[in-house]
């Protein structure tokens, strides 16, 4: 595949415009999920703003398109999943064990969640299969329709696996939490995620129109089918869809960026990505249970 005329399509129509690169959009996520996650941890407090919660929707978006972005261009896609299942499983492994064991849950119950990279090797895996179905060689394409195929069946499979034998069904869990993720193990990896992602991926070589569908969907899902749910609830106010159901607005924040992008990578720093999620995950988790034990 040659990545260079990919990357040449995404390069903005203004000569000499530099705009924002990978990493810049990299960077404006990363603040938008401290923010997210500063809401996230210590919202039990009442201290932390709410509009913490809504600049944080800019981050799943920017960080989406950026796989997308760094899979079509990375030199070795077998190792750029390799890296992500680096971080996804140790800390599927530990989502599963607080889950289901108890195991380093905060004194009200709360427990971090965050599995966003799981979403990520879910899509990395989905990319793949439509460059294989793309590709001209049939056995590529048939391996590519046989992985898709396998993506919604697996959920169904590992949840009858796991009916029987508590060992079969411990082991059968640790995978999907793992190595193999299920679709829904947590917020981070849902179906409108994973359409996210899948829809900026079809639409990578017409930016404009990416954008444009990037907020289409988002809209259709978070705020039509939210709206049509929440409508009729005794205290909702249409304004909610602006201070508590605001995931909708993720893509629109997101939509001056992406415009924005001039195709390139800029400066590396994809080791303090990787590290950064984790890191601050745990340690604001730490922190909000320290607070909490101080508090109380």
């Amino acid at each position: 595949m040659d990545h260079k005329k990919i990357y040449a399509v995404s390069q903005p129509a203004e000569a000499g415009w530099q705009g924002i690169t990978e990493t810049g959009l990299k960077w404006i996520a990363l603040v938008s999920m401290l923010m997210d996650h500063i809401h996230y941890f210590f919202g039990y407090t009442g201290q932390i703003p709410w509009w913490f919660g809504l600049a944080g929707r800019l981050a799943a978006p920017l960080f989406l398109f950026c796989l997308v972005e760094g899979f079509m261009h990375t030199r070795s896609r077998k190792r750029y999943l390799f890296k992500m299942l680096c971080v996804s499983v140790p800390m599927g492994l530990l989502l599963f064990f607080m889950r289901f064991g108890g195991i380093l849950v905060r004194p009200d119950g709360f427990y971090p969640q965050n599995a966003m990279l799981s979403s990520f090797v879910i899509l990395i895996i989905c990319f793949q299969a439509f460059e294989w179905i793309a590709s001209r060689n049939l056995r590529k394409a048939a391996m590519g329709c046989g992985v898709l195929l396998a993506i919604p069946i697996w959920p169904i499979l590992a949840g009858i696996l796991s009916g029987g034998n508590a060992v079969i069904a411990t082991a059968v869990g640790i995978l999907g939490y793992t190595f193999l993720p299920v679709i829904n193990i947590s917020g981070d990896v849902t179906f409108p995620v994973l359409l996210t992602g899948i829809t900026l991926y079809f639409m990578r070589r017409h930016r404009r129109l990416q954008v444009a569908a990037l907020i289409a969907v988002n809209f259709v899902w978070y705020f039509v089918l939210v709206y049509l749910q929440v409508r009729t609830w005794p205290d909702f106010e249409f304004s909610q869809m602006f201070t508590m159901y605001y995931e909708w607005l993720g893509a629109v924040f997101a939509a001056p960026f992406l415009l924005c992008y001039n195709g390139r990578r800029g400066a590396g720093h994809g080791k303090l990505f990787y590290g950064f999620y984790p890191a601050h995950i745990y340690l604001l988790y730490a922190l909000s249970w320290l607070f909490m034990t101080k508090a109380g």
